[in-house]
């Protein structure tokens, strides 16, 4: 099943858009504000059906929600590839929306599903951080396939229709996951159902003081980098107009290359980073010390970028974006496998849907206002145009850092039933 799992992600990750979308948008003719609110309302959507995604796949199975996330995905990207006008660009984001909700949260709760099983729960994050290392793997390939499609086509939209073959490959593969994989759905599920089963989650996530503690540093740091990591496209184009290499190519080609480079590098570095987050956990003495310790260095690094990106060193700032990369899939392993010993085996798919929703909430608040304070810098000539996403990121992680909970000495909980009863009346 590792393996399948594996190649879950390595297809998942097959967007061959992703190291060009800003790009994409921009040739367009759109604005950085005008892109800001096209990531709010993906996000918003992604936000409305979220947790009810979760809801759906732990009760009525996890396999069938995932068949119907990667068909919206398909349809998606259909629509990004013929869109023309800006309102059809919100319809594709809705089906994308669709997909990512209905996606985000189940496929984990089923790798944690077979882990009890398989009596191997105590290997959670070295098995989620392999497989994922595989997701970033997959990027790695996607971006080389991407710089390829770009080049012969000179169109950043064509990727959106290559995107589509390895899409239906995953729902091939979800074909063969065993049923066992589904969860624990019965047969007869009413809406009544649905709705208590939520609230029941939600209450958790809500009374549970770890389980708050968390949503609130998974909307502080993937959030917020969610939203930070799409300037790296602009960053890295803005550096190859400085730098007097493939002139003779144009524009488009030049950025192609250079993104493409730029890109494996992240994703091989992000893979290595996923793959080996639990030696960071276990050198830094458990998860919540790993945690902190990938706080402290994520708000150095933003804090860094802010003179870098004001001053213009732009081939610096994708160094440092790079690293902001490596951190973040420290930090998913690590976070996801906190958020596992607080959630029960029939909760799981909803509970980590509750964090994936906080996350697109801080998105969907973030994103605008960076694009607005980028599209002001740049209208008032205030130094280089992207010092504003930094300085926002940073402030974020500093106020984490500040509200930290005292770190106890008895380790962490033995299992997420105990701890939930445990936490109930703080």
């Amino acid at each position: 099943m590792i393996k399948r799992f594996s190649l879950y992600g390595f297809l998942k990750n097959q967007r061959y858009f992703d190291p060009f979308i800003i790009l994409f948008f921009l040739q367009q003719g759109l604005s950085f504000t005008q892109i800001g609110f096209l990531v709010a309302f993906r996000e918003l959507f992604i936000n409305l059906m979220e947790i009810p995604s979760g809801a759906v796949a732990d009760l009525f199975g996890r396999r069938r929600s995932m068949i119907l996330s990667f068909a919206s995905y398909i349809i998606s990207f259909a629509i990004f590839g013929f869109s023309q006008d800006y309102w059809h660009f919100f319809v594709a984001m809705f089906f994308f929306a669709v997909g990512e909700a209905f996606r985000t949260g189940t496929h984990k709760a089923m790798i944690f599903t077979w882990l009890r099983i398989e009596g191997r729960l105590d290997e959670k994050t070295k098995v989620y951080g392999y497989t994922r290392s595989w997701s970033k793997i997959g990027s790695a390939v996607s971006t080389v396939l991407a710089v390829v499609f770009v080049l012969l086509t000179n169109d950043y939209a064509c990727v959106f229709f290559f995107a589509i073959i390895p899409y239906v490959a995953g729902l091939i593969n979800f074909m063969t996951y065993p049923r066992v994989l589904e969860g624990q759905p019965g047969g007869k599920v009413s809406i009544r159902d649905v709705v208590a089963h939520l609230r029941e989650c939600i209450h958790a996530a809500l009374i549970v003081k770890k389980l708050r503690r968390l949503i609130v540093e998974s909307m502080s740091f993937e959030g917020v980098y969610k939203a930070v990591a799409d300037y790296l496209q602009p960053v890295v184009k803005n550096m190859v107009l400085l730098l007097p290499i493939f002139l003779a190519w144009g524009e488009t080609r030049r950025s192609t290359v250079m993104i493409g480079v730029v890109y494996l590098i992240l994703y091989l570095v992000s893979a290595y980073a996923s793959r080996n987050a639990h030696l960071l956990a276990s050198y830094a003495g458990g998860e919540e010390r790993g945690s902190r310790l990938l706080w402290k260095m994520i708000f150095v690094l933003y804090v860094t970028l802010v003179p870098v990106l004001f001053f213009g060193y732009y081939h610096i700032a994708v160094i440092g974006f790079i690293l902001l990369a490596l951190l973040q899939n420290f930090w998913r392993p690590v976070l996801i496998s906190r958020f596992d010993a607080y959630a029960s085996e029939t909760q799981g798919a909803t509970v980590l849907s509750i964090e994936s929703q906080a996350k697109s909430v801080s998105t969907m608040i973030i994103a605008p206002i960076l694009g607005i304070a980028v599209d002001f810098v740049r209208g008032q000539g205030l130094g280089g145009e992207f010092w504003p996403v930094a300085v926002v990121a940073a402030a974020i992680a500093l106020i984490v850092l500040l509200t930290a909970p005292k770190e106890k000495r008895n380790g962490e909980p033995a299992n997420a039933e105990t701890r939930c009863i445990a936490d109930e009346e703080d």
